[in-house]
């Protein structure tokens, strides 16, 4: 059906996007560059909405105002043109929101490194823009389920639900330890290893671009690690391979064995000292490889990040590219996915964002910036709950891969773990009533992110947590909690099954 926009719908709009730059002009030092880089953002816009963002329009009186001036008439329109798109056509909502977003980073010079003024200018601009979508159809049972992990041992907690019922998204707690502040509902958040199913979908587009083979050794493309002939392509996807996981390993009879220092070990102390510090992902592949493996390839199944490390290397043997480029090539890019970062060594994590902490005997340590190379592709990619949703729908959807490779990727291979296979960079669960999830989530310090989704990715779930970690994983079992609590909720209609 077609959109029919009022002319004062059209100067809302406007208003609301050319006042998002003007506002992000004035944060900045360089108020000139930032709106012309904005505006260019704004005018690159498809669909309605860059139908009217390009229209020439007299209705802007922007010029002249106070900058408080400009948010108490900016801020508002925002919220309203969310709430006028989201009734008439949601998607065009979801294009709204992306465009202001990317004119927002646009205007910042250097959008890794935000002064005060623009960080805190983009932060009320993000939540002018989720502030219908947080208000405008409450879900009671998903409001107290987030208020309650808070109350298990979180800091704070953002959710997004894409259901048969629509969008809601909504957070709880705090953004900073102490504050007031709830989090950011669409914050940027260090992922985990959620950077696994991205990196397994780069390596099957790859596959389908015939540049890799599943069933080839990975040998044969990295020749230079020595690695067993037996271990496929395949086999590093699934956590089949058996090699050694440089950030340690727990055997079954309690054994220990440490890798590099992680935070959640007696190395907890020494990884603090030295967050900022830069591993390259061979040295985390030979430390593996110096280890004995766990078993032949392909005869039992563990989790290691040293198969996703290898994967990235075999990403960028076979590219002659860093992995950064062709995940923006064929999956951020393609998807619009504005608030993902493969951040590599940088210890930045863009605004707005809610704070990661580390406890260590008797400090907290606030160790949002960090650098995540320690992890590599086993876990070091930051994004949204927003692109997470998109990310997971897509792929789920078929927009991402071919039909067989997305089949052969949602494949589950056991694991030993109940109702929790594994396939190629995602886990499958089975709840009680025998419904089938995809799913991935991660943990990095301080933070952690959920995504699930059904198998055709019309239903998804994705969410973003902060809190204060320690070395001895005293928020784990409320992290499991929370998964479960949030599954429940959405995927088992509120029924307390487990997975």
């Amino acid at each position: 059906m077609p959109i029919t926009l009022s002319d004062q719908d059209k100067s809302t709009l406007r208003t609301a996007a050319y006042g998002a730059v003007s506002l992000m002009a004035a944060a900045t030092g360089s108020p000139h560059q930032a709106a012309t880089n904005a505006t260019i953002a704004l005018t690159s816009a498809t669909g309605l909405v860059g139908h009217v963002l390009t229209a020439k329009a007299k209705d802007i009186e922007l010029k002249g105002r106070t900058v408080a001036e400009l948010a108490d008439r900016v801020l508002p329109a925002l919220t309203a043109a969310m709430k006028l798109l989201g009734e008439q056509a949601p998607a065009e909502a979801g294009n709204f929101r992306s465009t202001i977003l990317l004119a927002v980073e646009a205007a910042q010079t250097h959008p890794d490194r935000p002064s005060t003024t623009t960080a805190a200018m983009a932060r009320k601009i993000t939540a002018a823009l989720d502030a219908e979508v947080a208000a405008g159809q409450d879900r009671l049972e998903l409001r107290k389920a987030i208020e309650e992990i808070v109350e298990s041992g979180f800091v704070g907690v953002s959710l997004r639900v894409h259901d048969e019922r629509g969008e809601w998204a909504g957070s709880a707690g705090a953004a900073e330890l102490g504050g007031a502040t709830k989090p950011p509902i669409n914050g940027h958040i260090r992922i985990g290893s959620n950077t696994k199913t991205f990196t397994a979908t780069l390596v099957l587009q790859l596959v389908a671009e015939g540049r890799i083979e599943l069933d080839t050794p990975a040998a044969d493309y990295l020749p230079e690690f020595g690695l067993n002939e037996r271990i496929t392509v395949r086999m590093l996807l699934q956590h089949t391979s058996g090699l050694f996981n440089f950030s340690g390993e727990v055997y079954d009879d309690g054994t220990v064995v440490l890798g590099i220092p992680v935070p959640y070990s007696t190395t907890g102390k020494e990884w603090l000292d030295n967050r900022l510090k830069t591993y390259r992902p061979q040295e985390l592949v030979e430390l593996a490889l110096s280890r004995p493996a766990r078993f032949e390839p392909g005869t039992g199944w563990s989790y290691s990040n040293t198969n996703y490390v290898l994967a990235r290397l075999l990403i960028e043997k076979v590219t002659g590219r860093p992995v950064a480029e062709e995940m923006r090539r064929l999956i951020l890019e393609p998807l619009g996915l504005s608030g993902t970062v493969v951040p590599d060594a940088s210890p930045e994590i863009p605004e707005p964002h809610a704070h990661a902490y580390y406890r260590y005997e008797e400090q907290t340590i606030d160790v949002t910036r960090q650098n995540p190379s320690w992890i590599s592709s086993g876990g070091d990619m930051i994004s949204t709950t927003q692109d997470l949703h998109t990310f997971i729908s897509a792929l789920m959807g078929g927009r991402l891969l071919p039909a067989p490779l997305l089949a052969e990727m949602c494949t589950p291979h056991p694991t030993g773990i109940p109702n929790m296979d594994y396939g190629l960079g995602v886990f499958v669960l089975t709840t009680d009533g025998g419904g089938t999830v995809i799913s991935h989530n991660g943990a990095a310090v301080g933070h952690a992110a959920l995504m699930y989704s059904t198998p055709d990715g019309s239903k998804t779930l994705t969410a973003a947590l902060n809190c204060v970690d320690d070395a001895d994983l005293a928020i784990a079992t409320a992290f499991r909690n929370a998964q479960q609590r949030l599954v429940n909720e959405v995927f088992c209609d509120g029924r307390a099954e487990h997975l």
